[in-house]
């Protein structure tokens, strides 16, 4: 059979397998391994998977890539990012370095809210512009699919000025972009949370899902907010058909991961600082933990526990929280400082980043490297699985596959990514 590409003589294709849900436990670090490996992909989807004299007898193809030497897996997913903004905080982060910690700074009108006065004044083809550069280098380091959120606008105005700008970042890239509506990210200045709360329930969240601008709905409650006002703000969107998400006890446990459980969010992010009780609900609802190991490193906080939440039972994913508080673009990077300071296994790593992570944003076609999956695929300049973490500093990528279309070949972007 002709078919359009083929990946031959990976020294190890290392895939997540996938059961129908996110995994747990053991699930984790239970990963199918093919040495010398190949892949046949046409149409987009994956086609076949097996050892390459098998299946170099079975296909011929328009592209053959030869991955030998290399590690074959699935494309990153991240599942929590704030790639929109403008401006910098560069001078905040030496702050903090100082001693300043984050929601000091927050309260002296920095962090969210001085980049809430940046986003306001740029336009949406600034915003979306600026973030496509962003999206770019992190396609370069092997992310195919991307969740971005709202929350630097905090008026009605301004919020659904980012997620039309996040439509336009769909539209042009050959990647995918996961909306999230974040207008409970702070309080705005010159306003109560009583005031506010209103405003994101009857005017912004109506208006997002007439437009369709968004999957998700995202609270932050250390931003502000109580937990009765998190909990109704996440039911309304709910009744406008949008996915409760939760922002989770970063800084310290205000009940986010007891509000995610009881609202059955399909994920909570963070969880630096849940208590016990509400990490065993998640376990129970079955919710994801999207965990953030760089922003820890970035504000100077504790790492989550991770080994508690997986022997809890806790499905695990593993995101970058890219933000102008943590300007993360690489995975790679995550999952590095997820096996060296939260000790997982470069195994248990593999799948947070993968298909935990796609299942952290509802997506179900990619994740792992299975017959009709969807042909996400990332080729990386190592020989085995054990080199993630172990290995690290640089961008050990060398070939993105996205949807079967080769997007960086040879750790260079293809021409039709170059520019706008």
């Amino acid at each position: 059979m002709h078919i359009d590409l083929l990946i031959i003589n990976a020294s190890q294709i290392a895939t997540p397998i996938d059961r129908g849900r996110p995994c747990v436990k053991n699930e984790l670090s239970d990963i199918s391994i093919i040495e010398n490996g190949a892949i046949a992909i046409h149409n987009g989807k994956i086609l076949d998977v097996g050892r390459t004299n098998v299946l170099m007898k079975k296909y011929s193809a328009d592209v053959i890539i030869n991955a030998e030497n290399k590690l074959v897996i699935p494309g990153f997913v991240d599942p929590h990012t704030h790639l929109l903004f403008a401006g910098y905080r560069d001078d905040e982060f030496v702050l903090r370095l100082k001693g300043i910690s984050y929601m000091e700074i927050h309260k002296r009108g920095g962090g969210i809210l001085r980049t809430v006065r940046m986003v306001r004044k740029a336009s949406e083809t600034k915003l979306a512009d600026e973030t496509i550069k962003r999206i770019t280098r992190m396609i370069l380091n092997g992310t195919t699919t991307f969740e971005i959120k709202s929350g630097y606008g905090l008026d009605t105005k301004n919020e659904l000025k980012m997620l039309r700008a996040i439509k336009k970042i769909k539209e042009f890239l050959p990647v995918d972009v996961i909306p999230t509506f974040l207008g409970a990210h702070a309080i705005p200045e010159n306003m109560s949370a009583e005031e506010y709360v209103k405003i994101i329930i009857e005017e912004m969240i109506p208006k997002v899902a007439k437009e369709k601008l968004a999957v998700f709905n995202d609270v932050f409650i250390e931003g502000g907010f109580t937990y009765d006002q998190c909990r109704s703000i996440l039911l309304a969107g709910k009744e406008h058909g949008l996915i409760p998400k939760v922002h989770a006890d970063e800084f310290r446990d205000a009940n986010g991961a007891k509000l995610a459980a009881e609202t059955n969010a399909i994920s909570a992010d963070h969880l630096v600082n849940s208590s016990e009780e509400g990490l065993r609900m998640l376990a129970s609802k079955k919710v994801c933990g999207v965990l953030l190991p760089a922003t820890s490193m970035s504000v100077g906080s504790k790492f989550a526990n991770a080994r508690k939440m997986i022997n809890l039972g806790i499905p695990i994913a593993l995101g970058t929280d890219l933000s102008p508080a943590c300007l993360c673009e690489s995975m790679q990077m995550v999952i590095t400082l997820a096996i060296h300071f939260m000790k997982m296994l470069p195994e248990e790593a593999l799948t947070a980043a993968t298909l935990n992570a796609a299942y952290a944003i509802g997506l179900r076609d990619r994740g792992s490297l299975e017959k009709s999956k969807r042909a996400d695929i990332i080729i990386l300049d190592i020989p085995r699985i054990n080199f993630l973490g172990y290995l690290f500093g640089g961008n050990l990528v060398t070939h993105v596959i996205v949807n079967g279309k080769i997007l960086v070949e040879d750790g260079k972007i293809v021409s039709h990514l170059k520019s706008r």
